[in-house]
């Protein structure tokens, strides 16, 4: 119940440089990870340590809206890339970088993104890590869904194929939220910055989670049977949810697959605007995330992202009935 390291409990830290080390293939020392408050706060500290006012950052188009934030705060000129069904579209990021753009930071979710749901090819997660060594970038790997594949074959990690990456982990998508227990693991100067920010932000996190936390993880047999169900039943809830989907909105929108994680991408064809959309939703009792709170370049108001991890069959049926009705309102879908 005492103050603990500023860099997480040690034994937490011992577990987590295990379980990195098995998904990158290669030795990770203890030292080289700092237990955070969840992933966001490693983002957090990441870019105050690393990027200046003006500093480039490269991120991924739609972007997940609280790394925008971070990056925002942190007074980054944001460059976007595109993505596409096999992730970011490292031929886009290539012209960047032939142009001449250097950025401190690449950020990518590479699994089961959110929000759009796609996961980065094993080619172009090597090729990203050889663009990090040819031109001295760092990428920063946020994956705090990577572990739930549905098919229970985690993406191997772009840290896999360099040296020239930070990552992000959670225990809140396979534990907990509330343990509030993430960690960042990369080079040895990149971690030791964060941990002195770390140290100026809160001192240290909570022995008490840290403990916990370091106990599930470490049991192996137990987080394996964990994971299978998590797997399972998530992949259960994805085929009801992409299944009413398909039947309620046939060809007006384009999804996602949901081959993991959490999330769905729809994009409808017909004009209809999800920013009005999600009103006339909420006034059915179901809600999403409009397109246009994870837009950079462009406006996305033809999207949603919608989550379909901790409703039942029953209730995710409902929700999508629920949102049809909401989209046959003429008004939602753009005419009089």
């Amino acid at each position: 119940m005492q103050y603990g390291e500023t860099a997480g409990l040690a034994g937490l830290r011992e577990v987590v440089a295990a379980h990195e080390a098995a998904r990158v293939g290669r030795p990770v020392a203890p030292s080289e990870v700092v237990v955070t408050s969840g992933s966001q706060q490693a983002l957090d500290l990441l870019a105050r340590a690393v990027v200046d006012p003006g500093d480039p950052v490269v991120v991924e188009d739609p972007a997940y809206v609280v790394a925008l934030q971070v990056f925002q705060a942190a007074g980054a000129d944001l460059h976007t890339v595109p993505l596409d069904a096999e992730g970011m579209d490292l031929d886009a990021l290539e012209g960047l970088l032939r142009g001449g753009l250097r950025p401190r930071l690449v950020h990518t979710v590479s699994s089961f993104r959110n929000p759009r749901g796609v996961t980065m090819s094993q080619a172009r997660r090597a090729r990203l890590a050889e663009f990090a060594d040819r031109y001295g970038l760092l990428v920063v790997e946020d994956d705090p869904y990577g572990l739930l594949a549905f098919d229970g074959a985690p993406p191997r990690p772009v840290a896999a194929y360099g040296d020239r990456v930070v990552r992000l982990g959670s225990a809140s998508k396979i534990l907990a939220p509330a343990l509030r227990v993430g960690w960042l693991t990369g080079p040895a100067p990149v971690a030791a910055a964060v941990e002195r920010l770390r140290q100026c932000a809160d001192l240290c996190g909570s022995t008490l989670t840290h403990a916990i936390a370091a106990e599930l993880l470490a049991d192996g047999p137990w987080l394996a049977g964990h994971l299978h169900r998590l797997r399972t039943d998530g992949a259960a809830r994805a085929r009801v949810f992409t299944a009413g989907v398909d039947s309620a909105f046939g060809t007006a929108a384009v999804r996602s697959e949901a081959a993991g994680g959490m999330f769905c991408w729809l994009e409808f064809r017909d004009g209809t605007d999800t920013d009005a959309l999600l009103q006339r939703a909420l006034a059915r009792g179901v809600a999403f995330v409009p397109g246009s709170a994870f837009s950079v370049s462009r406006p996305r108001t033809d999207a949603a992202r919608c989550c379909f991890a901790t409703l039942s069959a029953a209730d995710l049926q409902e929700a999508v009935t629920r949102l049809a009705g909401a989209w046959r309102d003429p008004v939602a879908r753009g005419s009089a």
